[in-house]
């Protein structure tokens, strides 16, 4: 099974979890995923089977949107509901000031990354420190926010957002940062990420559908379709045997090329033989898909 699956996790697993379930369902072993979902989250998780593994660096990877609850009046150490409550805080504030302080946030900001997070410093993952009992101090980091709307209220004091934003962004820090701009601290309730990779929600499948549906290679979205986001290259017989042979190609004899580094490279048959990528005057071979 070679190719690309948009799964859609289920909360209370680890990204590692969801994907040993996978392996098990599949008999497969060489599977691979990208875009770690903490356990409390759900949605798209993209997996990849067999030679698409290998692509998983090539991922678009800019863009990702979530749905996310929050609740004021509360704090906890890991900034989500999971946590030990650290502070709690009258609310004075309503649905109108909810939606009305969100724009603040949009756009290039700074935020610290939560203790409980997978992020490395000097070495170590912050939620090993903070499992430890430790906090150190974090650096702020810029990160990028598209657009964050208001969806309504769902229960006393609980508001749902959506939020597109770039890579490396913390949805629960940008909760916990909403929460102080209105007083009162936030946290986050629940986290559900709707696309990642250029996979969207709409295209996912829970692992209880994937045990029901006969067929899960049948549902497998090719490799060259998932890296559609680069140009196609298409070459001659002679460039398609070059090319396999780890040959680099002159530019000025390629049909097609113009200002992006990377391609998506076919043979002279239409078949997909990986990612090309551009290297001064010569297309080189980044990543082989078909060497047949």
């Amino acid at each position: 099974m070679t190719g690309f699956l948009c799964l859609n996790k289920k909360s209370g697993k680890t990204s590692f979890q969801a994907i040993a379930e996978i392996r098990r369902l599949t008999g497969e072993k060489k599977v691979g995923h990208t875009g770690t979902l903490d356990p409390m989250a759900e949605g798209v998780l993209p997996v990849a089977f067999g030679r698409a593994s290998k692509f998983i660096e090539l991922l678009p990877d800019s863009e990702k949107a979530y749905t996310a609850r929050l609740r004021l009046g509360l704090c906890t150490d890991t900034l989500d509901i999971t946590g030990t409550v650290t502070r709690t805080s009258e609310i004075a504030c309503t649905a109108n000031d909810v939606r009305a302080v969100l724009s603040r946030f949009t756009g290039d900001i700074l935020q610290i990354p939560p203790m409980y997070s997978a992020k490395s410093v000097g070495g170590v993952r912050l939620y090993k420190l903070a499992r430890a009992g430790e906090e150190i101090e974090r650096q702020a980091a810029r990160v990028h926010i598209d657009s964050i709307d208001y969806l309504g209220a769902v229960g006393e004091n609980e508001y749902e957002i959506a939020v597109r934003c770039g890579k490396g962004t913390y949805i629960r820090s940008l909760i916990d940062d909403i929460g102080e701009e209105l007083g009162c601290g936030a946290v986050m309730t629940k986290l559900t990420r709707t696309f990642s990779n250029g996979f969207d929600i709409r295209d996912a499948h829970t692992a209880e559908e994937l045990a029901t549906c006969g067929k899960i290679e049948e549902l497998l979205i090719p490799v060259d379709r998932v890296l559609a986001v680069y140009p196609a290259l298409t070459l001659t017989q002679k460039q398609t045997r070059l090319f396999k042979n780890g040959v680099s190609l002159e530019l000025k004899r390629l049909s097609g090329v113009g200002d992006e580094i990377l391609y998506r490279v076919y043979s002279h048959e239409g078949g997909f033989l990986g990612v090309g990528e551009r290297a001064g005057e010569v297309l080189k071979m980044r990543k082989m898909f078909d060497i047949s």
